[in-house]
């Protein structure tokens, strides 16, 4: 795979997520490319994999980092509040942008890239219509609204009515997830697809 450079971009901004502990950093342009995602949730995982994340575990109270096309989003532990280190995390991350700027090694082996990407999960295959309807639900109408909170959906299975998922990035671990899980999600595929008894998210 090719290493994609991103210097000097026009603005990196960060955005707060439901899920307190994380922080959504928002690139101008794209720091990887369209489908492909990354998570590591210890500072080995990104080693000679992802040269941005490692940077980023190099800060003590980093405990996640997540990148998906044009956007990052950092997990923090109880140490520190985004008040005191989000806009130097900004400035942080920015600056390597502007000088070194890779996002993934060239050289990065394929087995960690695929790693990295099934923890970030893509979706599980399809095992009949239902399971293509509950797919094409989650990307038309859920995904979208997840990605702008920092985090990502993914379709796992769906046996005797129970359809399970995969909740990464801000929504991994959040409280409030679990909310939307229920009231919102749970409520959407009932009524897309008839046969959908619950929604449940996939243990860690």
């Amino acid at each position: 795979m090719s290493t994609e450079k991103r210097k000097h971009p026009a603005n990196l901004y960060l955005e707060s997520t439901p899920n307190p502990l994380t922080m959504r950093y928002v690139c101008d342009r794209l720091l990887i490319e369209e489908g492909r995602l990354l998570e590591f949730r210890t500072p080995q995982e990104p080693v000679n994999v992802s040269p941005l994340a490692e940077r980023i575990f190099n800060l003590p109270f980093v405990t996640g980092v997540f990148i998906s096309s044009n956007f990052i989003t950092v997990t923090r532990n109880n140490s520190v509040d985004w008040d005191l280190v989000g806009m130097e995390l900004r400035d942080y991350i920015l600056e390597y942008l502007r000088t070194d700027g890779r996002v993934v090694y060239e050289d990065a082996p394929a087995q960690a890239l695929a790693d990295a990407n099934e923890r970030a999960s893509t979706h599980a295959e399809a095992k009949g219509p239902d399971d293509e309807k509950i797919i094409r639900v989650l990307e038309e109408y859920i995904r979208p609204a997840v990605e702008g909170d920092g985090g990502h959906i993914a379709f796992k299975s769906y046996e005797e009515g129970i359809v399970t998922v995969s909740l990464r990035g801000s929504c991994s671990g959040c409280p409030s997830s679990m909310i939307t899980l229920k009231q919102g999600i749970e409520n959407m595929l009932k009524h897309e697809v008839p046969g959908v008894r619950e929604v449940v998210a996939e243990a860690l």
